[in-house]
């Protein structure tokens, strides 16, 4: 499936890059959206697959992913101003077909894997040997994952805006902003390794209850700042805004069993990508009528019902885990 996903995102690109009208164009990145749709579900439960401690891994992965998604803007920038908006589209587009024609070269050296020799307890290290517990972690996740992508979605996509309201003394350009929103989101991305290393040795539900509380009260403070303070703010709590991001799928690893971790993670992200969806909207709609404090405080508030639904976690997942494994 990952082959699929590089060859056929590849050459979606590649169609978008020949398109001569709207309608070829509207076709092509949707063929784009459905190949990329791939990745999370898959290259996740690959990541984890066989580990006991997740958290560095799905962090080194993440940063990989946030800081392809900030240089997408500079590089695209870039070769559209050397060359054109095709060539944007067509030589991610061929560099990504070969990278997935090295990887079936790749898997066709490889024999296949006896899972059950790879995955510990494979197919049956399922983490909860109670239902409800089940349904209760799951809930948790849910929750927090649309809040979450709330939070994420209005943070990535109104920052420039908010560097052009408030850095007006020291971002006077759009290039310059544009410049800052990528240092930030660049900075902002290797959080996710101290996340990471935090939850492969202290409870989750202790470090989810500090990036929630964090995020609350950075983003609290940015009502009331402008100029430097505010970009200092703005860093810190993209910081903890992209720390979240791994502590959700580290917990989706620990509690689904390996033959579901790929549905468990695709429900997941299926939450995350349509919560996102409706976050550029409601920005415009608050900004428009309140302004980015509004938004700030909305989003201080969201926080807060991460933090108070992260509450109900237990401690730590790993005795859940022990018992499971003793009982089969």
């Amino acid at each position: 499936m990952m082959a699929v996903f590089f060859i056929g995102i590849g050459l979606s690109s590649v169609l978008v890059s020949l398109t001569s009208n709207p309608v070829e164009m509207a076709i092509s990145l949707t063929l784009i959206g459905i190949f990329a749709a791939i990745y999370h579900p898959v290259g996740l439960a690959m990541v984890v697959e066989g580990r006991e401690k997740t958290g560095m891994p799905l962090a080194i992965n993440g940063v990989f992913g946030n800081m392809g998604v900030a240089s997408a803007a500079l590089l695209t920038g870039y070769l559209i101003d050397t060359s054109s908006w095709r060539t944007a589209f067509a030589l991610p587009g061929i560099i990504s077909i070969i990278l997935g024609l090295l990887y079936l070269g790749y898997l066709r050296r490889q024999p296949l894997p006896d899972r059950a020799a790879v995955m510990p307890g494979a197919g049956k290290n399922g983490v909860v040997t109670s239902r409800t517990m089940l349904l209760r972690l799951f809930a948790i996740i849910l929750v927090s994952t649309a809040i979450g992508g709330l939070i994420f979605q209005s943070t990535t996509f109104a920052l420039p805006k908010v560097f052009d309201e408030r850095l007006a003394t020291t971002a006077p350009s759009a290039t310059l902003i544009g410049w800052y929103a990528f240092v930030v989101f660049s900075l902002a991305a290797f959080a996710q390794l101290v996340v990471g290393y935090l939850v492969d040795r202290y409870s989750i539900r202790t470090v989810f209850v500090v990036v929630a509380l964090l995020q609350a009260i950075f983003f609290a403070l940015m009502t009331q700042l402008e100029g430097v303070p505010a970009l200092l703010i703005a860093i810190a709590f993209m910081l903890v805004v992209f720390g979240q991001i791994p502590i959700n799928d580290v917990l989706v690893g620990r509690i689904a069993k390996s033959e579901w971790r790929s549905r468990a993670y695709s429900l997941r992200y299926i939450v995350t990508f349509s919560v996102m969806a409706s976050a550029v909207p409601f920005i415009a709609w608050v900004h428009a009528g309140w302004g980015f404090n509004t938004l700030f405080a909305v989003l201080s508030i969201a926080a807060m019902l991460i933090f108070t639904t992260v509450l109900f976690l237990p401690g730590s997942t790993e005795p859940l885990m022990r018992s499971a494994r003793a009982a089969e």
